[in-house]
């Protein structure tokens, strides 16, 4: 009777710790989505790309000189 009731226990200590472990992993999930989220939460600056930027047409001369 002790060894299915140790059984049992063991059984139970498992499946809370795989239980623990899937949440471990859930929260790691969760905290690199919020890492990689680079939205400023400003919506006049989250259209803004870093990085070179392509000319403005405004500036390029239509004779082919330099401005």
């Amino acid at each position: 009777m002790t060894t299915t009731f140790q059984k049992r226990q063991k059984e139970m200590k498992r499946l809370d710790k795989a239980r623990e472990k899937a949440a471990r992993r859930a929260q790691r999930k969760l905290d690199k989505r919020a890492e990689n989220d680079t939205s400023t939460g400003d919506p006049d600056v989250d259209h803004i790309q870093l990085g070179p930027q392509a000319p403005n047409p405004e500036d390029i001369d239509p004779q082919g000189g330099a401005s």
